[in-house]
């Protein structure tokens, strides 16, 4: 009896340890479940947000993709128009520089269908190339104030040029006029030397009536216009309201002037006009003087004195010497450029008042007489008819 009583207790104390072990196993087991759970949760939250960072990442890698799409679009679209762009300007620059030319031939209109024009007959109706070809040419460019000597000259390298090229119809005889009638025009030395540092000066000569007061005020808004700071000084003290047109001139074209009272020394005026230029760091002076020509011996010294001044100013440095000549008033225009190309050291010429004349052989006869260049022409009353001599253009634009 015992004995079963033992049995059945110890069976019972099996069966519970049994339990026991296996509510511990389960337990732990339970606990090593809920650590793998939160193991893998950590770990479905870990690739989440690696997939988040990749799905980002993407993102940008096609943003930045779009980015650079749109940015070679663009690029591309930029260097289309800027193409276009600067095909219009030259568009625009050929359209100005041929309608400067062409306003250039509408403003010589009159010499050239007045002297070449008639010249231009004068081949066109010769059945053959002959003697009295050339001696009614002769006629023509003596008409038209070429002079004798350089009529001579033209004809005679014509000849020549002629037969070089065995020509044989007349009609082409005038093209090759147009080649020896431009190789007579200076076309080196043609622009004004005025940009060297310091103190630039132009002294302008002429009798009165050429245009040299008009030619000054031009002159120094053009260079005004170019950013230049021009100082003006009024040398002609003598002509009566001189002073006065210069200073009109001084006020439009937005320089500045230096003037004594008329009657004063000229040589006084350009003496306060180089100091002033000096002192306020002009970049250009522009000298006008008097135009007598009545005494040439009072001239002179007055254009020495004026000289001398200057080139104490200046030491060793050129200047620009301009006379202005009247393009209507022919072999005289001629004469007076021999006589102040003695009085003074003359860097060129100013041929005014070429759109008012049928004949402007002026322009042939002062270029190849005195060896000096054309700096400029006038063609109208405008500030831009004041045009800077182009031999070539020129030539283009009188002959047919």
């Amino acid at each position: 009896m015992f004995k079963k009583l033992f049995g059945f207790g110890k069976k019972k104390v099996e069966e519970s340890e049994e339990l026991e072990d296996k509510l511990s196993f389960e337990k732990e087991k339970e606990e090593q479940r809920k650590q793998l759970e939160v193991e893998n949760e950590k770990l479905i939250a870990k690739e989440e947000l690696e997939i988040k960072e990749l799905e980002e990442l993407e993102r940008k890698e096609k943003l930045e993709s779009v980015a650079t799409e749109k940015l070679r679009v663009v690029k591309e679209r930029f260097e289309s128009k800027n193409k276009e762009l600067e095909k219009d300007i030259e568009v625009i620059n050929d359209k100005k520089d041929k309608n400067f030319f062409r306003s250039l031939k509408d403003k010589l209109v009159k010499t050239r269908k007045g002297l070449f024009g008639n010249m231009k007959k004068l081949f066109s109706s010769r059945s053959i190339i002959d003697e009295d070809m050339y001696e009614e040419l002769e006629d023509l460019l003596i008409q038209s104030d070429i002079g004798m000597d350089m009529t001579l000259k033209i004809v005679g390298e014509l000849e020549r040029e002629v037969k070089k090229r065995g020509l044989k119809e007349p009609d082409l005889v005038y093209g090759v006029l147009k080649d020896v009638m431009e190789n007579f025009l200076i076309s080196e030395g043609t622009g004004l030397e005025v940009d060297k540092p310091g103190m630039n000066i132009i002294l302008v000569v002429g009798v009165n009536g050429v245009g040299k007061t008009t030619t000054i005020g031009k002159l120094a808004a053009k260079f005004v216009k170019d950013g230049k700071k021009v100082i003006i000084g009024a040398g002609d003290t003598f002509r009566a309201a001189a002073i006065e047109q210069l200073e009109e001139w001084a006020d439009r074209a937005g320089a500045d002037i230096i003037k004594h009272e008329q009657g004063s020394d000229p040589g006084a005026v350009v003496f306060d006009t180089l100091k002033a230029g000096r002192s306020r760091g002009a970049d250009i002076v522009i000298i006008d003087t008097a135009g007598r020509l009545h005494n040439k011996n009072n001239l002179m010294k007055e254009l020495e004195k004026i000289n001398t001044i200057i080139e104490k100013q200046v030491g060793d440095s050129s200047y620009e010497s301009l006379l202005v000549i009247d393009g209507t008033t022919g072999q005289n225009g001629l004469n007076q450029a021999k006589v102040f190309n003695e009085v003074t050291k003359l860097s060129g010429f100013v041929v005014t008042k070429l759109d008012g004349t049928a004949k402007g052989g002026i322009v042939f006869a002062i270029s190849e007489e005195l060896k000096k260049p054309i700096k400029f022409i006038g063609v109208g009353e405008g500030i831009e008819d004041l045009r800077e001599f182009n031999s070539k253009e020129y030539i283009a634009a009188i002959f047919e």
